[in-house]
């Protein structure tokens, strides 16, 4: 229905719903699966491709969602739907319980988001409920690394959120890639240095039950920050912390 380009490698895609009457009543956090027939360069023919994305609206939209698409070039899912899609091509899409995510509200009141690329989406939609709520009071440190100021994705959102919730949002971006004279903010990448400097000590293991860890990116994220996605065992950097499996949520 609609594309708005928010940085140089990312748009935001409207997406129409069959009923145009009813929002699409997605759970918190939750992602759904994009299918598209895209044809391979190198040998000629079309392939069907299916990727999971979490939207960035809320039930609050009717009618239709968003998707925050960044597009990595080549000849994959968000090249096509960046670049080859237009204003009023369909694609299918596709719901499946497997695929929802850990529900709001959260009981912990202590939440620090370690996320980097596309890893923000679902971090979205589980700051919509928590900002949302008036009689929350959860406090998130978001901990978003990124290789330049252009690559943030979301960045404006977020930003204008940690202005206006001070009390609830503490955003830190990291650049691994920058060394622009421009840049004010932190370079290099998430490490424990990082982790007990922005978050401190409230959000350190040491809080059990009131404290979880979301981590969302690209697998050498998971692998660096928490061990693979697939795994329950906690490793990498929250391990050598002390974090529990119970502590940390691998989206």
């Amino acid at each position: 229905m609609e594309k708005v380009v928010v940085s140089k490698t990312s748009s935001v895609l409207r997406f129409g719903l069959p009923d145009k009457s009813v929002p699409m009543n997605l759970s918190t956090c939750a992602c759904i699966l994009a299918k598209a027939s895209i044809n391979n360069k190198d040998e000629a023919k079309c392939e069907d491709v299916i990727r999971p994305y979490t939207p960035i609206s809320t039930n609050e939209l009717v009618g239709s969602f968003d998707l925050l698409i960044k597009d990595y070039g080549g000849n994959g899912m968000s090249n096509h739907m960046c670049k080859t899609l237009a204003i009023g091509d369909q694609m299918e899409f596709k719901h499946i319980s497997f695929n929802v995510k850990l529900q709001a509200p959260f009981s912990q009141k202590k939440i620090m988001m370690m996320v980097g690329g596309t890893g923000i989406t679902p971090m979205i939609q589980a700051l919509h409920a928590i900002l949302g709520d008036d009689g929350n009071d959860t406090e998130v440190v978001l901990l978003y690394g990124s290789r330049t100021e252009d690559d943030i994705l979301g960045r404006a959102l977020v930003d204008s959120w940690a202005k206006e919730y001070p009390k609830k949002l503490k955003v830190v971006h990291v650049l691994s890639d920058d060394n622009s004279s421009t840049w004010k903010g932190r370079t290099g990448f998430i490490n424990r240095e990082v982790v007990e400097e922005e978050a401190g000590p409230s959000f350190g293991p040491e809080g059990g039950d009131n404290v979880i860890v979301f981590v969302c990116g690209p697998p050498p994220m998971y692998n660096a920050f928490c061990g693979p996605r697939g795994e329950d065992e906690v490793k990498g950097l929250l391990g050598d912390m002390g974090y529990k499996k119970e502590q940390v949520y691998k989206f």
